[in-house]
């Protein structure tokens, strides 16, 4: 058995509007398609990241994140960046907080903490 890559994320949102303006004006993914799904009265946006791409769905009645304290599943999303000094400018310029960048101990590479409109924690990695 052979995997190649990860191929999608999926995200489930509570404000489609929210959400997408996030994802695609401030973070800069490229919507790749867009479909309403009139049966669940919801949205499910694809955007391209890389090689990969990122499933939004969109679920207004969806019962809240639980992550404190952290929850079994998957953790965070990390995003690598080039310069990420440059990126949390442009983070906050856009009224996203982000925690104080770090250096990874076991690494030596930096990184910082920032969160969806949902509250998923999303990291930046160089």
């Amino acid at each position: 058995m052979k995997f190649d890559a990860i191929h999608h994320i999926a995200i489930i949102t509570s404000d489609y509007e929210v959400s997408k303006h996030f994802y695609v004006n401030i973070l800069g993914f490229e919507i790749i398609r867009e479909n309403y799904r009139k049966e669940r009265n919801s949205y499910k946006l694809d955007l391209k990241i890389g090689t990969s791409e990122i499933e939004l769905f969109s679920m207004p009645n969806a019962p809240k994140r639980p992550s404190y304290p952290e929850a079994c599943g998957l953790r965070h999303l990390a995003f690598r960046v080039e310069n990420i000094e440059k990126v949390v400018e442009e983070l906050n310029r856009n009224g996203i907080i982000t925690e104080p960048i770090r250096i990874d101990e076991y690494t030596g590479t930096k990184f910082t903490f920032f969160s969806d409109p949902d509250g998923l924690p999303l990291e930046l990695h160089e």
